[in-house]
């Protein structure tokens, strides 16, 4: 696709209508399922997304977005309001780490979802120590560890059970800037058992953290499946292309 194509497809994309679309689907969802209404966060995917299509976002209400480039999310959370809760979702590079916790800060930054090494880790927590070198109280950065459910190499992430335990206890011990805040998956399309396995490994990460299973996150579900993650207990969906359209990759700044 053409850039003057994909700006003449973006414009004719209702924003508005296909939020409130996505959001009554997912209230549907929760009530299918015995869920309390709104105990799922909606986080839009913009990645490659003009910044016309957040405001128009944003003004819908939304407020959480996702990004999986550091450059993109540095460049976009400059130019969005400041109440606006950035997810990182895509592979980070740890050499990446440090720029993106500084250049948006920790008030805007939620959450890093995809960290599956303690390599990363560090790194992300030695970037909010030193921002904290200026500040009065101690700021920590919300994390998700990222975790492998389908077993596929070309995904990302830990393997359940031992091994997303055994990250977890290190990081606990030895990042004191990082909150680890829930679990990660993307998945394999059409399996859900995937979510399962999200969910029993989120018990298993509970105990090692001296918390209940309710006190962490589950982000999982996309375009093709929140409902589905939403009835396996998901709390946090990630939806890109029913709200903003395909995406154009032509003119990416990673």
């Amino acid at each position: 696709m053409s850039a003057s194509a994909s700006t003449e497809a973006d414009a004719t994309v209702d924003i508005a209508s296909n939020i409130g679309s996505v959001r009554q689907r997912m209230e549907d969802a929760m009530a299918a399922n015995e869920r309390p209404s709104g105990s799922v966060r909606l986080v839009a995917v913009s990645k490659t997304k003009p910044l016309e299509l957040l405001q128009a976002a944003y003004e819908a209400g939304q407020r959480y977005f996702g990004e999986n480039y550091a450059q993109e999310l540095m460049a976009k959370s400059a130019e969005m309001p400041d109440d606006v809760s950035w997810h990182f979702i895509g592979p980070l590079q740890s050499n990446k780490a440090a720029p993106l916790v500084k250049t948006v800060g920790l008030d805007k930054l939620a959450c890093i979802e995809t960290v599956s090494t303690l390599k990363l880790a560090a790194k992300l927590n030695r970037a909010v120590e030193t921002l904290n070198e200026n500040e009065d109280g101690k700021k920590t950065l919300g994390i998700y560890i990222q975790v492998n459910t389908s077993g596929e190499d070309s995904k990302s992430g830990v393997s359940p059970g031992g091994e997303a335990s055994d990250l977890v206890k290190q990081i606990s011990e030895e990042c004191p800037f990082l909150s680890i805040d829930g679990l990660m998956t993307i998945g394999a399309p059409g399996d859900d058992s995937c979510f399962d396995t999200l969910a029993q490994c989120r018990g298993e990460v509970a105990a090692v953290l001296g918390k209940e299973p309710s006190d962490l996150e589950l982000s999982m579900g996309m375009s093709g499946d929140f409902e589905t993650a939403i009835s396996k207990g998901a709390t946090s969906v990630r939806v890109g292309s029913t709200i903003f359209g395909a995406r154009d990759y032509s003119n990416l700044k990673k």
